[in-house]
């Protein structure tokens, strides 16, 4: 008997199985409080064999989901059936040469989406580095020594062999010439493309301050770089990390666990301010202090100082903090170079359009690199999306990117926390409800359309938030009758 979906009204936790659970293991509803909800895509005759998270939007390919999301923590049953990627038919379907280069993310899910695509089709994976393509993410995991690095490839090298995909681990691209159709690689011979997806990522971005060339000042975007800073992560060693957003968290409680003493400097006025506003800011900044982790914010780096070694931070006020070992998180850069030598058009990053294509039709870009009607997401979950669409698209296909809400589900120092769309409301044309109480929610409308959300302690509402965004559903009526954040909660939690 197939699986119906069943979703608590409540809180808009989804369950699979024939009836609906004898309690919501979310909020504790009763079964008479779930409806059934619309059937998902899958084989008709066959079991899934992908799953999508519905708080983050993680791709899985299996036969079951997986125990825990990689990407936001979400168990087992925060996973639904998705659909099987599509096939291109044999007429369209390139039988020629497609090279990906890149071993992130954006890159394998672009050489899987084009081998499912275009089974006739050659396949190769250029990675500059010299591990199988890992979970990026969970760098911060290995350094708080929750996993070991063998925990971080996302594929065992016999899943490439079975694949038909020809992966170069340590290759790294000197040039792309577009006349001969060849990639250039230092050691190897040149590659020939039919068509080429680009999928280099980003790099930490270093700040312009004297004294970053300095030994122990260190960024955290490789294994090799968290190799390289566990080298130096003894007890009692003074640590400063430059950046208040996801990765300087993330690290800061990683290496507070190691017992180091660790202390954050934020430039802005509140703690991740690109994914929270002020109040939820300072309700993680309380959590920050908590671990005793120190805390600057409002705070910029004038210089660090020491002769070969670093040996402290010097704010602009002045104020000295003691350093032995400083890792600067103040964001990303687009890996533009190699395209810019190809003469491919480029603004913060290569830009393409709705089909994922750059400015040379049989050249497409993913990931970090991309940059999509003048967006650089930068996030794990765009980067698969954008990657599946660009290899299908490089086998033939003719998949549409239209961008998506900028969105966030992850946990931070222990904190479940999601975003998404506007947190920041410019104007009074929004309407804005607050709670903020055991945890904190706000609810941001503009014309009576969901448009922006933060949930902080409790993320059940997430995927109900994200599918209101996504479509555009008018929230009239909800409005109509909601006269706080806590009324708006139940309101949305129905229209599950």
């Amino acid at each position: 008997m197939s699986e119906n979906r069943w979703c608590c009204t409540v809180c808009g936790y989804v369950h699979l199985g024939s009836i609906p659970p004898a309690c919501c293991p979310v909020c504790g509803a009763t079964p008479d409080l779930f409806e059934q909800a619309d059937p998902l895509p899958s084989s008709a005759g066959s079991a899934p064999r992908n799953w999508r998270c519905i708080t983050c939007d993680y791709l899985h390919a299996g036969d079951s989901p997986p125990g825990c999301c990689p990407i936001c923590a979400a168990g087992a049953d925060r996973f639904e059936p998705a659909a099987e990627p599509a096939r291109i038919s044999a007429d369209r379907a390139v039988s020629g040469d497609i090279v990906v280069v890149g071993g992130g993310i954006a890159g394998l899910s672009a050489a899987e989406a084009a081998r499912n695509a275009a089974p006739e089709a050659s396949v190769t994976l250029i990675c500059l580095e010299n591990d199988l393509p890992y979970y990026r993410l969970n760098l911060t995991r290995y350094l708080a020594g929750e996993i070991s690095v063998g925990d971080l490839p996302l594929h065992p090298e016999s899943w490439y062999a079975a694949q038909r995909i020809t992966i170069l681990t340590g290759a790294e691209v000197t040039g792309i010439d577009r006349t001969a159709r060849t990639v250039s690689l230092q050691g190897h011979p040149p590659v020939r493309y039919d068509r080429l997806v680009l999928a280099m990522g980003a790099h930490s971005s270093m700040p312009p301050v004297p004294g970053a060339d300095l030994r122990n000042v260190f960024t955290l975007r490789t294994c090799s770089d968290a190799e390289t800073i566990l080298e130096q992560s003894r007890p009692g060693v003074r640590c400063v990390i430059v950046g208040g957003g996801v990765l300087g968290l993330e690290v800061a409680a990683a290496l507070a666990r190691r017992a180091l003493q660790v202390t954050v400097v934020e430039g802005f006025d509140w703690l991740l301010p690109r994914q929270l506003n002020r109040a939820a800011g300072e309700r993680i900044a309380r959590e920050v202090r908590a671990l005793g982790i120190g805390l600057v914010c409002s705070a910029r780096i004038s210089r660090l100082d020491g002769r070969d070694q670093v040996e402290g931070v010097i704010l602009e006020s002045g104020d000295p903090l003691p350093a032995d070992l400083v890792i600067l998180a103040a964001g990303i850069r687009s890996n533009t170079y190699l395209a810019r030598l190809a003469g491919l058009d480029v603004n913060s990053g290569v830009v393409v359009d709705q089909h994922l294509r750059t400015s040379d039709p049989d050249i497409f870009a993913a990931g970090d690199l991309a940059e999509h009607q003048g967006t650089v997401y930068g996030t794990w979950a765009p980067a698969q999306f954008q990657g599946t669409i660009a290899g299908m698209n490089a086998a033939g296909g003719d998949a549409v990117f239209a961008g998506i809400p900028r969105s966030h589900g992850i946990k931070v120092l222990g904190v479940d926390l999601f975003s998404i769309g506007v947190v920041h409301p410019d104007d009074a044309s929004y309407l804005v409800f607050e709670e903020d109480g055991d945890r904190y929610r706000q609810y941001i409308f503009r014309d009576s359309r969901l448009v922006g959300a933060i949930l902080l302690g409790d993320t059940a509402l997430a995927p109900v938030l994200k599918k209101l965004i996504e479509g555009g559903t008018s929230c009239a009526d909800l409005l109509a009758g909601a006269g706080d954040a806590r009324e708006v909660s139940a309101g949305i939690a129905r229209m599950a």
